[in-house]
């Protein structure tokens, strides 16, 4: 990257009922340490008699991070896992040789009413010695996540290792997550408490950093190793992330994520022929784009 800082805004997309802001990849960043893909899912209401119903769909080569600040979501995958996600928790399923799930409205919830959403969907992509590992899921409650205040702010380690602290989220690499809301005007500072690569996206508010200013459904990609001092607004709300990079580039298509194209050809015709294992109790798939 060049010792300029990367300013990146959502970019609309559909994904059925409602629009995401897609952070990542983007052209002239495809990667934040190991993160590959983000999507920022509303705040946005999904309508009167209409639910989340996102079908039977494959993966390879990742980890999903799903992570709501509002709503929830029906998880179930091939490993046999079902799990409610909840506000302020974590469901994270790594894919390896591949994995298929489906994203719901609870039954419990599906009363016609209209329900707001909002959370990211994230991808993690796996070293090149685990992109072939067995898939798993595991779900931590918001109860088991590291959650502590200083300089006017309040910090939620989401995934793996930041400020001295460490999350149960079983990542596979060196990287971190963090939710920070922002209670009082002041400053933030990274040196020495994060490592590699740094985005700052901005859910509410703005912040000011490497000289530049970062406002709402923007993310900021910090040139220097660990991230730059900036200057934070009260209310503000941000999800700080990355790690260190892999040394490899990953290939992306369509849901598959790979070192090679090889392994991305191969799992576009396994899922062509019905080779993935599914997910229990479900019908209906999403076909492979054409």
């Amino acid at each position: 990257m060049s010792n300029q800082s990367l300013i990146i805004e959502e970019r609309a997309r559909d994904i059925g009922d409602f629009l995401v802001g897609r952070l990542l990849p983007f052209r002239k960043k495809r990667m934040v340490g190991p993160f590959i893909f983000i999507d920022h899912m509303g705040p946005s209401t999904i309508g009167e008699g209409s639910y989340l119903d996102i079908a039977q769909h494959p993966h390879i080569g990742i980890s999903t991070l799903t992570y709501l600040f509002e709503g929830e979501a029906m998880h179930r995958d091939s490993t046999g896992a079902v799990q409610r996600i909840t506000p302020g928790s974590v469901n994270w399923m790594t894919a390896g040789s591949g994995a298929v799930h489906t994203e719901r409205t609870p039954e419990d919830k599906r009363d016609g009413r209209a329900r707001n959403m909002h959370g990211f969907q994230i991808w993690v992509a796996l070293p090149k010695e685990k992109e072939n590992m067995k898939a798993e899921f595991h779900h931590v409650s918001k109860e088991n996540l590291p959650v502590w205040e200083e300089n006017g702010m309040r910090l939620k380690l989401v995934a793996g290792e930041a400020f001295g602290r460490k999350s149960p989220v079983p990542v596979h690499s060196k990287l971190f997550m963090l939710k920070i809301e922002v209670l009082e005007d002041g400053q933030l500072d990274f040196k020495n408490k994060l490592y590699g690569e740094v985005g700052i996206a901005v859910v509410e508010g703005a912040v000011e950093a490497c000289g530049e200013t970062v406002d709402k459904g923007k993310m900021l990609v910090s040139n220097e190793e660990g991230g730059c001092t900036f200057g934070v607004k009260a209310g503000s709300l941000l999800l700080i992330f990355g790690g260190e990079p892999f040394p490899e580039p990953r290939h992306i298509w369509w849901n598959f994520v790979a070192t090679s194209q090889e392994a991305i050809e191969d799992a576009k015709t396994r899922w062509k022929n019905g080779e993935f294992d599914m997910v229990p109790n479900e019908s209906g798939v999403i076909p492979l784009p054409s």
